[in-house]
């Protein structure tokens, strides 16, 4: 059997990920630094010699774009696949970060607007509210494969900018609201204009980082929106402090309108496409090209199977929907932010009727939301450090479930301090969806089949958002204990079945498909892997 081969049977051989020991690394091993981690320097295995190198080689298809790349005889050093590394972080994470974080600036507009009597100002009720995220999501829901599906055909890198175009301009159009309709008509736009921009970015993202690299840079991409909304809060206090949403949303928009002409220049199709009009020359020199196309087929041969612009067929696209060994994770994506989106969704609301002023409300969001940062990050390299997914995933739930509680049994009329201080608390969760993102990602498997799992596992999480936005309820205002009561016993669940159950079914399909490879040939485990989707 020749390498590649060997190569190949490895990977259809491959376990699901779920979660492992804790690593331990052996007495020759390199010492654990944080700032190793920072850039996925740690192996927790023998100590690296950056001057040495790897091998290991696998047959992409003849379509792949990075094709001419392609040398199963190439060798580089790990001080050079370091400093690729570093380029990759500045050139192509930091700009996807740029890019998710003006969707957090034009998503912060409602909450901001809550702060300053946005409500009554459009005749509109709590209930009302609820309605216009809830056909928010919806149309979200409706468009996000669509959205996916023309990504996947003409390229990421030529859809997200024109989505963050189209999305600016509605949000701009926050102008001219005038009441309950217009009101509801810009949710369901803004739905269908942003669906699909997130799972299009972490499959570009995953173009050019290896499985183990993709969970710290989605963290640093998530993260930019804690860097956003602390930058929003304080713009809302300065020259943008205007009267009402409508004249904030247009500042919005047209920042977004720029962020999205930029990218069309910013964000080039792949390791090796990057030469534009304004980059002559590209991005990365023929060596770096090499070592990224090489490094990225021999962490994942699977990435190979087709180009950046070959569009999903019917037939791959109903054989992904029907892939139940990846439903265990979309059900994680349901379930797992219900128990904290309505009290973050509310709180400017709230904190106005317990006495804060507009400006104070603007101010108070700042702490939880650098303390979120910091444990998001946090949640993440430790998840690397351990390897392990589904019982480091329980800590949002897990940190979440005492604050409910304490929403809960506070007195009708709180201390507005007291009340702030559990709510702060209760928002500096550590968010874990970059883990179970790319949790998804490495199950999988195939590029086809990550970019259909990727938008089902967002579909799945902004149904859940629908669901969240209707448990907070009028009757039930301002202390809201029934649905305080039921984000209680969410979290239960989550902790109790939702994540232990996934671990479990996970060790139970990869004994049960250890079972059946090891039993057939090496010529039947490669014919039956062709016809498989991979799990990554």
């Amino acid at each position: 059997m020749s390498s590649s081969e060997e190569h190949l049977e490895k990977k259809q051989r491959q376990s699901f990920e779920e979660d492992n020991d804790l690593v331990v690394p052996a007495a020759d091993s390199e010492t654990f630094k944080l700032s190793d981690v920072l850039f996925s320097r740690w192996r927790g295995r023998k100590q690296v010699q950056l001057d040495t190198v790897a091998t290991e080689f696998y047959q992409p298809t003849l379509g792949y774009e990075g094709m001419h790349r392609f040398d199963p005889k190439a060798r580089w050093t790990h001080r050079e696949e370091r400093a690729l590394l570093r380029k990759l972080d500045w050139r192509i994470t930091l700009w996807a970060a740029i890019a998710f974080a003006s969707l957090n600036l034009d998503q912060s507009t409602l909450y901001q607007a809550n702060s300053d009597n946005f409500l009554p100002d459009l005749n509109l009720t709590t209930n009302d509210f609820n309605l216009g995220n809830s056909l928010f999501r919806a149309a979200f829901l409706i468009a996000e494969i669509p959205s996916q599906l023309i990504a996947k055909r003409i390229g990421p890198d030529r859809w997200v900018p024109y989505e963050m175009c189209a999305w600016a301009i509605v949000t701009a159009s926050q102008f001219f609201l005038s009441g309950r309709k217009s009101f509801l008509t810009c949710q369901v736009l803004l739905g269908i204009v942003e669906a699909g921009f997130i799972p299009t970015l972490v499959l570009y993202l995953s173009y050019f980082y290896k499985k183990k690299e993709l969970p710290l840079r989605l963290a640093y991409f998530w993260s930019s929106l804690s860097v956003c909304s602390m930058l929003s809060s304080f713009l809302a206090l300065g020259i943008l402090k205007m009267e009402g949403v409508l004249n904030k949303a247009g500042w919005r928009g047209l920042a977004t309108l720029l962020i999205g002409l930029a990218t069309f220049v910013m964000m080039p199709a792949s390791p090796t496409q990057t030469k534009n009009y304004f980059w002559p020359k590209g991005w990365f020199t023929e060596r770096e090209e090499v070592i990224m196309v090489n490094r990225i087929l021999r962490d994942d041969p699977t990435k190979g199977d087709m180009h950046n612009r070959q569009g999903i067929s019917l037939k791959r696209l109903l054989r992904e929907l029907v892939d139940f060994d990846l439903y265990p994770l979309y059900i994680i994506g349901f379930m797992f932010c219900i128990p904290i989106t309505p009290p973050g969704f509310y709180l400017s609301l709230n904190l106005r009727s317990i006495g804060f002023s507009t400006a104070q409300t603007n101010l108070l969001f700042i702490p939880f939301t650098a303390l979120g940062l910091i444990t998001l990050l946090a949640i993440t390299i430790f998840s690397e450090m351990v390897d392990n997914r589904s019982y480091v995933s329980m800590a949002q739930d897990l940190w979440a479930l005492p604050c409910l509680i304490g929403l809960y049994t506070l007195p009708a009329n709180p201390n507005p301090w007291v009340y702030y201080a559990v709510t702060t608390v209760l928002l500096s969760y550590p968010y874990t969806n970059a883990i179970q993102v790319a949790w998804c990602s490495r199950n999988a498997g195939a590029v086809s089949n990550r970019a259909i799992n990727a938008s089902l596992y967002n579909m799945f999480a902004q149904a859940g958002s629908i669901v969240s936005a209707q448990i907070y309820r009028a009757d039930d205002a301002p202390r809201y204990r029934r649905g305080n009561r039921t984000l209680i016993i969410i979290c239960l669940v989550n902790v109790v079945i939702i994540y232990p159950g996934t671990r479990l079914y996970y060790k139970w399909r990869n004994r049960t498909r250890e079972k059946i490879w090891g039993a057939m040939s090496p010529e039947n485990v490669r014919a039956a892997g062709a016809h498989s989707s991979g799990v990554g």
